[in-house]
């Protein structure tokens, strides 16, 4: 960068200046002289100026020749120290280095970007240590003070990254805000503020409120913080530091929303005010990217990620934060890549180590996984995302006996890790030790009484009949056979077939991943008539309306604003997984934002007219359809090639390929549409069977249960006339009947509800007696 070039200039003339032996280096003396002439406004003592040369020497010890002098060349390789500050940082700890701890020396104060630039500042600086100090002996002299550890670990899946790593935890502080001592502490410290305020000029009243926000800020006390970086904004509303710190502080304080706001002002500013910020864009963009995490917005995340890799090449963290969050969205292949880089440039990067092994687990790569989960665990012997992990790899595998080994050692760190004992409980089931299995699921109840439990019971469940041989149980219960998809018929014509209803039930399982079964159709409508994307052109030169996949995401966040960020993050994967990657073909990241419409909108809530209808307006908001009422044929069929291709994925890509280069220009209304709609061979005839999944899930038959899982059966029952027993949806989509019952044949007929099943029967009791 240019600016880089003109500062290596200026540092190379002070090199020249101070290297009175013209050895192209600087020793102790030359250094020493170096500091106080940077410094004129501070007295430093010999002992000052001696751990500052100490410090100084230390840390660029394989820089300094034998004579002991720094090179000149170190400078021109290592650049501002902010760059430094980047590739380390973190939401949660921003600091550009280490501080001393003697007061007057800390290396944020002495940096030449966010150092104190006013004598009467240093001032403050030390009376507000003072008052810290002060409040600190009293708390914990009354026992109030007290270090919290209860985020020293993320929650199952990749590591975030979100707060301080796992070393720092033990500085982390709890204040006490009620009780006198801490009213006594803010009164002392809105003097202080006062006085800045009353300081000769603008620039000296922000130096102030910058330098009492960074003191409050490292001693945790972020609120406080919090509001002199504001008053900061206040004084010059252009400068990048304010906002990116009032930025920092308010993701400290787990508001995301205004640290989004303050990180995106910093941006604009940064963006705006030519390269005297360009040494701070990486760290904004990752801070950004942190924030957006946090709120669920992980496609969003991954290009402000991508942007401070591109900025600053070698932002090792970056690139691990950006391979985590395309593991968090099901981009696994782009995340090894990512997370592979990261570790090139730092082998010892356990975290990235970790994300790279749940990547590869993910293609199935289990072997290299388990490789990775072990570097990232010889690195950090204590790290819980890589035991926890390698666990439910082992599960995966069938290792049963290793998994539970991998959890209790995370329950050996981490005792109330409820989700640790419940993967042990079930791994001891699964490698036959079923009274420790029970010991251990008795201890998860304790730990908690969430649904995950239960999840946890019934999955125990499933494994033990998986145990159960296909030829026979102790009493002939849960044996089942698989039959041929031929030997199943339907009886009447309202019954489903075995095949349809399979289909339809794995559409179900991705609208409930999605959620989208939650979003109605009418607020779909509404986002499609408020929508306002201007038109673009595609590599064919057609115009259309496309965004970006993570603008695509802030419609999807507002469309599900109900869903919490975990649960978005779930939902944004699925989609992405499934929708996304089969519309953006071009892999630019770009979506055609009216075809995306209308490929979700039959999975939405809402009546079957409505569904329709809102993806015959979302296809008329494309440009090829705008301001006609019609549909051109040719797109109208091309949109039910692609929502086949998405929901019916066994027929993959092909259809659409097939189908590039029709040149229909005849047009559709709205009735020749919903034809074409309905169309089980061609169109997409089987929303009728999906919404008669969604309406059974609340109906319940009594005292049936299905006669191969054993569960009560919910949603539609599968009665076969012969041998009179029944079925689940998910054991008639299986082809799954009794071992017991040897038939040539099975004849089905579907109740939907128990009163349908009575009239039968009283049907064929008047019969009979007839």
């Amino acid at each position: 960068m240019a600016t880089r070039g003109s500062r290596l200039e200026k540092v190379k003339r002070i090199f020249q200046q101070f290297d009175l032996n013209k050895d192209g280096g600087l020793n102790r003396a030359e250094m020493a002289a170096l500091v106080v002439a940077v410094n004129p406004r501070v007295k430093f003592s010999d002992e000052q100026i001696n751990a500052i040369l100490d410090e100084v020497f230390r840390t660029y010890k394989e820089f300094i020749d034998e004579d002991k002098a720094l090179n000149l060349d170190l400078v021109a390789g290592e650049g501002e120290d902010s760059i430094a500050e980047a590739s380390t940082s973190s939401v949660a700890d921003d600091r550009a280095m280490e501080p001393q701890k003697k007061q007057r020396t800390a290396a944020w104060a002495a940096s030449p970007n966010h150092g104190i630039v006013f004598d009467e500042t240093w001032k403050l600086v030390d009376d507000l240590e003072i008052l810290v100090k002060r409040l600190k002996t009293k708390q914990a002299k009354d026992g109030k003070m007290k270090n919290d550890n209860s985020d020293m670990y993320s929650d199952a899946g990749w590591s975030r990254e979100f707060g301080p790593s796992s070393s720092e935890v033990s500085e982390r502080v709890n204040w006490v805000e009620s009780g006198h001592d801490y009213a006594a502490f803010v009164k002392e410290l809105g003097g202080l503020r006062a006085k800045a305020d009353g300081a000769r000029s603008r620039e000296e009243a922000f130096d102030g409120h910058m330098a009492i926000g960074r003191v409050l800020y490292e001693h945790q006390l972020f609120k406080d913080g919090l509001v002199s970086f504001k008053r900061a904004c206040e004084l010059q509303p252009v400068d990048v530091r304010p906002h990116f710190r009032a930025g920092n502080c308010s993701y400290a304080l787990g508001k995301f929303g205004e640290a989004k706001e303050e990180f995106q002002l910093a941006l604009e500013a940064a963006e705006t005010g030519g390269n005297q910020w360009a040494y701070l864009l990486p760290q904004i963009h990752v801070n950004l990217g942190i924030t957006l995490e946090a709120e669920g917005m992980v496609l969003s995340a991954c290009e402000h990620y991508r942007e401070a890799a591109i900025l600053y090449p070698t932002h090792y963290r970056a690139l691990k934060l950006l391979g985590s969050a395309l593991f968090g969205v099901g981009e696994y292949r782009a995340a090894v890549k990512a997370l592979e880089e990261a570790i090139f440039m730092k082998p010892d990067y356990a975290d990235a180590h970790c994300d790279l092994a749940s990547a590869l687990h993910a293609l199935g790569d289990d072997e290299r996984a388990i490789v990775e989960f072990q570097k990232a665990i010889d690195l950090t012997p204590g790290h819980v995302d890589a035991l926890y992990n390698l666990g439910g790899l082992y599960m995966d595998m069938g290792r049963y006996q290793r998994a539970s080994e991998m959890y209790t050692r995370v329950l050996t760190l981490w005792p109330n890790h409820w989700r640790a004992q419940l993967n042990k409980a079930v791994s001891l089931l699964g490698a036959g030790e079923s009274d420790e299995a029970k010991k251990a699921m008795k201890e998860a109840l304790k730990m908690t009484n969430r649904v995950e439990v239960h999840d946890a019971i019934a999955h125990m469940k499933q494994l033990h009949k998986k145990k159960v041989k296909a030829n026979g149980g102790s009493n002939g219960e849960n044996s089942f056979t698989v039959v041929e998809p031929l030997k199943f018929k339907t009886l009447g014509s309202k019954t489903t077939s075995r095949q349809e209803l399979a289909t339809a039930l794995e559409i179900r399982a991705f609208q409930r991943l999605s959620r989208l079964n939650r979003c109605d159709v009418d607020l779909l409508m509404r986002e499609i008539s408020d929508s306002d994307v201007p038109l673009s052109f595609s590599g064919t030169g057609i115009p259309e309306k496309s965004i970006r996949k993570n603008a695509l995401e802030g419609i999807l966040r507002r469309l599900l604003g109900f869903l919490k960020p975990e649960t978005f993050q779930e939902a944004i994967k699925a989609i992405n997984e499934r929708i996304l990657s089969v519309l953006d073909d071009s892999g630019l990241s770009r979506v055609d934002i009216g075809m995306f419409y209308a490929i979700i909108a039959p999975i939405c809530g809402g009546s079957l007219e409505k569904r329709k209808r809102v993806a015959f307006e979302a296809l008329l908001y494309r440009p090829v359809n705008e301001g006609n009422g019609q549909l051109r044929k040719s797109d109208a069929t091309r949109y039910m090639k692609i929502l086949r291709a998405i929901y019916f994925p066994v027929h993959g890509s092909s259809e659409i390929l097939e189908f590039r280069g029709d040149s229909d220009a005849s047009m559709v209304s709205m009735t020749e549409f919903i034809v074409m709609f309905d169309d089980p061979e061609f169109g997409f005839g089987i929303l009728s069977t999906l919404m008669k999944l969604e309406s059974g899930d609340r109906v319940r038959h009594g005292h049936y249960v299905c006669a191969v899982c054993r569960y009560p059966i919910i949603g539609s029952r599968f009665k076969e006339v012969k041998a009179h027993f029944s079925l689940c949806n998910q054991c008639y989509s299986e082809c799954k009947v009794p071992s017991s019952v040897k038939q040539e044949e099975f004849s089905f007929k579907e109740y939907q509800r128990e009163a349908e099943a009575a009239k039968d029967k009283f049907k064929c009791f008047g019969s009979k007696k007839n």
